[in-house]
């Protein structure tokens, strides 16, 4: 596969989806950088849990702002792959968006095989990040991340990473982006 000219592809979809998996293999099979800046990124920054970072987020805007200027300016500076929460909605300029969309029991199951613990745990700390996210995003931007309809690809993440891929890929052919 060569790419034809430059790409940036954005990929979103609640924890859980895949999105880190989907991103990093499609930026390597295209050869171009992965942006996955994340509040898991930025906890480990600060010295922070995850947890504790979502509960400061929720009243200090700075977490959200820092993280999602920070991704996009990256991803604005050089052919990419952005997989974060808002990148669909966020980098407006991307020439493909992709949506993740998979059951939230299968995402919590996924969770607990990446991250282990109880699983009524993970599915209760899940939705309730789903809604903080939810109500963050939409107060800092306007942006109901449950309204995904202007994507151009929504793809059931039940699919393997490797089929998913391909699936963009194919997209990005289609748009004259690469050549298999």
């Amino acid at each position: 596969m060569k790419i034809i000219k430059d790409v940036r592809v954005a990929i979103s979809g609640k924890s859980g989806c895949g999105n880190t998996t989907v991103s990093t293999l499609l930026s390597e099979k295209l050869g171009v950088k992965l942006i996955n800046f994340t509040f898991r990124q930025l906890a480990a920054e600060k010295g922070m849990t995850l947890a504790q970072v979502i509960e400061n987020a929720k009243t200090d805007d700075s977490y959200d702002i820092a993280v999602d200027t920070r991704q996009v300016e990256m991803a604005r500076a050089e052919p990419c792959v952005l997989g974060s929460r808002l990148a669909v909605w966020m980098l407006k300029e991307a020439d493909l968006k992709v949506y993740l969309k998979l059951d939230d029991d299968i995402r919590a199951k996924r969770i607990f095989n990446r991250e282990g613990g109880d699983i009524e745990q993970i599915k209760s700390f899940t939705a309730m990040r789903d809604s903080e996210d939810s109500r963050r995003y939409k107060k800092l931007y306007d942006i109901d991340n449950n309204d995904y309809g202007f994507v151009d690809l929504v793809i059931d993440a039940t699919a393997t990473p490797d089929e998913i891929v391909d699936k963009i890929i194919g997209e990005l052919a289609v748009r004259g982006f690469v050549e298999k």
